[in-house]
């Protein structure tokens, strides 16, 4: 009867919902590029979703069967077709358990919700759930937690879609370094000993750095519980928040390696400073183009991520509905027996005792036909599973050989001295294609398998209905009639009965209608709730790039004086930094909305459970007596009350989660400010040493030069006399470095401990601040609202502590550089003072006079008068002793006395 409207091509559930991402389409080149449109609407017409839509009956309360009807009277022949618990598994109350005591629930309302609370994050953090490495083993699992596990596979996708990411930035920035390199080393050619050297070790630095992170990663994989087969979301959670701390050290790696570029040319290959200035802002412009290509790869390939995951639920559920089937079946055939043959004792052609032993025979041959059903379908299955991971492993591995091939060969073409960003952009699209057809691949080989599973269990089905229509013929035209009924009778009696199992079996299929209904809304409420999630992460990234934008420029406003060169680099450098940061937050947003999905996971089933049985009491009869009326007014507001908690709790478990997200925000702004300050802190150093050697150079050298060239002239210097005052000056300056170091190290202290007692005091403050802790009183809608409410208010505070540790951290740098800048005034200051005491000495050695020639002035910045003599002209020995040089007149600079 169910297959009888067999249609050969007639559209699978895998294929009607299966994501718009299976149609083949060229790499968007824009990150506003539409989201696919995801459909979950099953095809009635389809054979394998009518076929779907007759499992997991809830049977209604007034359906009454006689005893052994529906097995009830010997559970243990057929108690292996209930789920198994998990090992670990918090047991939650099911609608089915729950229904008969909703009276007494009524009674005592208030220990419903403490129960549910205390449920609630240490018992489902505590849940366990099979540890799966494939969709396939889902499929062939039983009792097996399919939201978990298919959640627990999309971050699993995730992680993947990161490592193609990280590993196709790593090659991007190899290629451009090379096209650079050639423009700074015009002469040398790609095989010279110079740029090979140069350019390994750039390759070795990215190796070591990827080994490393290799490391830390597989030091946090999940240990899972007591049985290796299970793992806890616990577990899950505490990895993918090492692992995301292993990802943030790995990018700030990076960019140190980045960093470090300028200085290796410059020192050890010693490379001309302006053209490795021009390499490093080349290098910086294209990384910044091939961030904006994996931001916008990572925001369309993890939506499909989420299409597939959402594919992957659909499919799973459609297999468990045909494995369910069976036991509809075997129910419904049962109840009409058992109705049948209570008939025949009714009017007396059988006695009590026979209709029991007739049952129990009926009873056991039916549920060990089902048993073996359910145990040829798993063992099946898993062969089914284990060759098709088979063939898609030697798939992968020989499209992966040939993806190798193809990237060598596209960069063994490409010229070294094309355009960087035309280069970028052609390898992107390869490596962007090569992703999607590992995709493809994969998501192929699920749906292949998922269509496989249902032939099966539909060939199966087949033969589990021809053995229980065997089971009907042999009771009703042989064990009656051998009992001596008419085979008239028996053959109208079976007639009724399988007229009887139909209707049933009719009920049931406008049950599973309106089932299948509600499995549409689920999936459309989930797929709302993740659209509201990635227009959050897209809120918070731009609210992060403004916020860190606006401060840069502040900074930089305040500042002024830099070159227009400097101000550039700095911006090109931070723009860099904070688009792989926002790039590692929005992936991490995306996890965190997976795991607050997961969390919420037990609720949300069992408020369907609750749904679909209301769903089925609603439509089972219009005559229900008074009692039947209480239970069924008492389960829809069960229904109202737990749709009422559910929506608080995602409330709050998505702000715990996003607050977490916030933090981890707040630590990687704070390592692009330390790399902001080390960068400004270079311009600034850089932009002072040029303007004030640019001012003092030249009297400064004429000055000393002509001091030299007479003291090797004069008669009264000798290497006896000159030798000690060298001595000393050196002395003196060691003296001076070390106070000064020290006075540098108190002062930091100092400062640092202030900042802390201040921040001790903000957070005392914030604590003390009127929390998220009130309960919510009122209705639904009451709570909802007020729980929107809230969430404004902590997301405007949450704003305001950011916008407040922004200045707060900008006064507390503005504090280090004010000290700063008094330590190095004086330490050039003492510098000056033990510098001129050297001129004087060996002028007044050399007598030399210096009274009326000051040849720099005392304060940092222009000279007062400098001296200005002619060369090679020697300074007048006549006069007396010179007169010694002020205070105020200490030499100033870099240190100039060196050369001395």
């Amino acid at each position: 009867r169910l297959l009888k409207n067999l249609e050969p091509g007639a559209q699978s559930p895998s294929e009607s919902g299966s994501p718009s991402r299976r149609r083949k389409r060229d790499v968007q080149p824009s990150r506003d590029a539409e989201a696919p449109d995801v459909s979950y609407e099953p095809s009635f017409n389809s054979n394998i979703t009518a076929f779907a839509l007759k499992a997991k009956v809830i049977y209604p309360i007034n359906q009454k069967f006689r005893p052994l009807a529906d097995g009830s009277s010997n559970p243990s022949l057929h108690e292996h077709l209930k789920q198994a618990v998990l090992p670990h598994q918090p047991t939650e109350a099911s609608p089915a358990s729950s229904l008969g005591s909703l009276s007494q629930a009524e009674k005592d309302d208030g220990s419903s919700s403490s129960s549910l609370h205390s449920a609630s994050d240490d018992g489902f953090l505590g849940r366990s759930f099979l540890r799966v490495s494939s969709f396939l083993e889902v499929l062939a699992c039983e009792s097996v937690d399919i939201d978990l596990c298919v959640y627990s596979l999309h971050l699993k996708d995730l992680r993947s879609l990161d490592t193609a990411l990280r590993q196709e930035k790593h090659m991007v920035f190899i290629q451009i370094f090379k096209m650079c390199l050639l423009d700074l080393l015009p002469k040398k050619k790609s095989d010279d000993e110079l740029y090979q050297k140069i350019l390994s070790k750039q390759e070795q630095d990215l190796e070591e750095l990827e080994k490393a992170l290799q490391v830390k990663l597989s030091s946090t994989e999940t240990p899972g519980t007591s049985d290796s087969g299970y793992v806890t979301l616990a577990d899950v959670e505490k990895k993918e928040r090492e692992h995301s701390e292993q990802l943030l050290d790995d990018m700030e790696a990076f960019w140190k390696q980045m960093e470090n570029i300028q200085h290796f040319l410059v020192d050890q290959f010693k490379c001309s400073s302006s053209k490795v200035r021009q390499l490093m802002t080349t290098l910086t412009e294209t990384m910044i183009a091939a961030e904006g290509l994996l931001c916008t790869s990572q925001d369309l390939q993890a939506l499909d991520a989420l299409e597939r995951a959402m594919g992957r639920a659909h499919m799973a559920k459609v297999i468990e509905f045909l494995r369910m089937q069976i036991q509809e079946e075997t129910k419904c055939r049962l109840a009409a027996i058992s109705r049948g043959l209570e008939l025949l004792s009714v009017q007396g052609k059988l006695s009590g005792r026979q209709k029991e032993e007739l049952l129990t025979q009926q009873h056991k041959a039916f549920w060990e036909e089902a048993e073996s059903f359910s145990r040829v379908f798993v063992q099946r299955g898993k062969d089914l599973v284990k060759a098709s991971l088979a063939h898609q492993a030697e798939g992968t591995a020989t499209l992966m050989l040939a993806q190798e091939e193809e990237r060598r060969g596209f960069l063994a073409n490409s010229r070294l001295n094309s355009d960087p960003e035309e280069f970028l952009k052609a390898f992107h699209e390869v490596l962007e294609r090569q992703r999607l057809m590992r995709s493809d691949l994969e998501e192929e080989e699920e749906v292949r398998t998922t269509e496989a599973m249902a032939a099966l269990c539909q060939e199966l089905y087949r033969g589990t209905m021809g053995t229980f229509q065997g089971c009907v013929d042999a009771l009703f035209l042989q064990t009656l009639g051998a009992r001596g009924l008419p085979r008239a009778e028996c053959e109208a009696l079976r007639q009724e009965v399988q007229e009887d199992a139909a209707r049933r079996l009719g009920r049931s299929d406008r049950f599973r209608r309106r089932q299948w209904g509600l499995l549409q809304e689920l999936l459309e409420r989930d797929q709302q709730v993740w659209m509201e999630e990635c227009a959050l992460s897209t809120v918070l990234q731009d609210q992060l790039r403004h916020n860190s934008q606006r401060t840069l420029q502040g900074v930089l406003n305040r500042l002024g004086g830099l070159t227009e060169e400097s101000t550039r680099g700095i911006l090109q450098g931070h723009e860099l930094l904070l688009g792989s940061a926002l790039r590692r937050l929005a992936l991490r947003g995306s996890a965190i909305a997976t795991l607050a999905q997961m969390r919420l996971s037990g609720k949300k089933s069992l408020l369907q459970e609750l749904r679909e049985q209301q769903a089925l009491e609603q439509g089972s009869s219009h005559c229900r007596d008074e009692h039947q009326w209480q239970l069924l007014q008492a389960l829809e507001t069960r229904v109202l009350e737990e749709a009422g908690r559910l929506e608080e709790e995602t409330q709050q478990t998505r702000l715990q989660l996003q607050q977490q997200l916030l933090a981890e925000a707040q630590e990687a702004g704070q390592l692009l400010q330390q790399h902001l300050e080390r960068a400004i802190g270079q311009a600034l150093l850089g932009h002072a040493r040029n303007a004030a050697t640019k001012s003092r150079t030249k009297d400064r050298d004429d000055f000393k030069g002509t001091l030299v060239e007479t003291v090797v002239e004069s008669v009264y210097a000798t290497s006896a006399g000159v030798g000690p005052l060298v001595q000393a000056y050196y002395q003196q300056v060691g003296r001076v470095m070390q106070d000064q170091e020290e006075r540098k190290l108190q002062l930091l202290k100092t400062l640092q401990g202030h900042r802390m007692d201040s921040s001790k005091l903000r957070r005392k403050q914030e604590l003390g601040d009127p929390g998220l802790e009130d309960h919510m009183t009122g209705g639904a809608q009451g709570a909802s609202q007020a729980v929107h409410q809230r969430l404004l208010s902590q997301q405007r505070r949450l704003l305001a502590q950011f916008t407040e540790h922004q200045r707060l951290r900008l006064e507390a740098q503005r504090q280090k550089a004010r000290v700063l800048d008094q330590l190095e005034a004086q330490l050039e200051t003492q510098l000056q003072d033990a510098e001129q005491t050297f001129i004087s000495e060996l002028a007044a050695l050399a007598r030399v006079p210096l009274a009326e020639n000051k040849p720099l002035s005392s304060k940092r910045g222009l000279p007062e008068k400098p001296l200005r003599t002619k060369k090679k002209k020697p300074l007048p020995r006549e006069r007396g002793d010179p007169g010694l040089p002020s205070d105020g007149d200490p030499a100033s600079g870099d240190h100039a006395s060196g050369p001395l």
